[in-house]
């Protein structure tokens, strides 16, 4: 196991508001939009999920890193938050198939972290003021100094992510002789999502994210098409959205999740915004309003679709809402063959309820 001292560090608003803790992982300075999640596990698939890129994550649950690190369980091939704020730091670990240390992870990744925070204290700050930048250091703790370097980092609204994040080549997912195939806009995709398409035996190829309908058309010829999650605000990717209104004109199925879902509703004419703070847990509530019933689900977004100009359009109808807040969480576009949720169904570890979307959308396929 890494030596590890327990130096200094600082976590900083952007209004100023100072938190003093212990140095985790890399000693270093990051910056990004602040962020929490209320899992009460799971933090490595947080780690990984390039919807996080550019955020630092506060989590919820008092002991982080007390299962270690399995490299199975990931969403993508590197750590995507900019850093890491908790309480209990745990380096031990009690998985026996855990393959190392969280601290050793952070290290070879690079991530600049902040523990010995009290999370329950930041986590009501930022629930009553909003979600606003950040920046964590454990080599800086002049607090003038970081406040210059914070002022430099842009805002999260109007930002585009995905590109960033995006596979730069093409790859496939599956076996090449299942009867269904599907084309998937990697905009951040996570790895879970492209394990419940080769569970259901359907052979996805994965495109990058500027990738148009036209160019896959050409390539793949699939069934149907999926537009994934990922990082940014929506509004700010042009390319994205015609690409979602040429599948529409093409009338093959089509399916969305979190990002995917944004963008399908822009597509559609209706407007996004950046929420107050997001979603970001394993545990909201989220009623069917087909089906009548409730479903827990795991959620991940800062962004939203407009309730009110959703429920003006001619174009979509309503297929899920949130029950904390009457978000929209679900549309479909009348007429065609094209659904999106906000929340993951896929989601590692959990919760499972909503896993009969990959179902529809395979049953649409067929």
């Amino acid at each position: 196991m890494t030596n590890y001292t327990k130096l200094p560090a600082v976590l900083l608003l952007a209004d100023g508001t100072v938190f003093h803790g212990k140095a985790a992982g890399k000693i270093g300075t990051t910056t990004g939009e602040i962020c929490f999640n209320t899992g009460m596990t799971g933090y490595q698939e947080i780690f990984t999920d390039p919807s996080y890129f550019g955020q630092i994550m506060v989590t919820t649950n008092a002991h982080i890193g007390n299962y270690g690190i399995t490299h199975d369980e990931v969403e993508s091939e590197k750590i995507q938050i900019a850093g890491l704020v908790c309480k209990n730091y745990n380096i031990a670990y009690s998985r026996k198939q855990a393959d190392e240390s969280i601290q050793d992870y952070f290290q070879e990744q690079n991530l600049v972290s902040i523990s010995d925070i009290d999370t329950r204290e930041l986590v009501r700050y930022i629930r009553e003021k909003g979600a606003m930048n950040a920046i964590i250091s454990s080599e800086i703790l002049d607090i003038d100094e970081l406040k210059a370097k914070l002022a430099a980092v842009p805002s999260m609204d109007g930002l585009e992510l995905s590109s960033q994040v995006s596979t730069t080549e093409t790859y496939t997912v599956g076996e090449e002789d299942a009867p269904l195939r599907v084309a998937v806009l990697d905009l951040g995709v996570k790895k879970n999502i492209l394990r419940n398409f080769a569970q259901r035996n359907v052979y996805a190829k994965v495109y990058p994210a500027k990738t148009t309908f036209d160019e896959m058309e050409a390539d793949f010829k699939p069934n149907g098409y999926f537009i994934s999650n990922g990082p940014g605000d929506p509004s700010a990717m042009p390319y994205a959205i015609d690409t979602v209104k040429d599948i529409l004109g093409s009338d093959k199925p089509m399916f969305g999740i979190c990002l995917g879902h944004q963008l399908l509703a822009l597509a559609n004419g209706i407007p996004t915004k950046k929420m107050f703070n997001g979603h970001r847990g394993l545990n909201h509530p989220v009623k069917n309003i087909i089906k009548n019933h409730c479903e827990v689900t795991s959620q991940n977004h800062g962004f939203g679709v407009v309730p009110d100009a959703v429920r003006a359009s001619d174009k979509v109808e309503i297929t899920h809402v949130n029950l904390n807040d009457q978000s929209i969480e679900g549309i479909r576009v009348k007429g065609k063959n094209a659904f999106s949720v906000q929340y993951h169904p896929e989601s590692s570890p959990g919760p499972h309820d909503s896993r009969y979307l990959f179902d529809d959308f395979v049953d649409m396929l067929k």
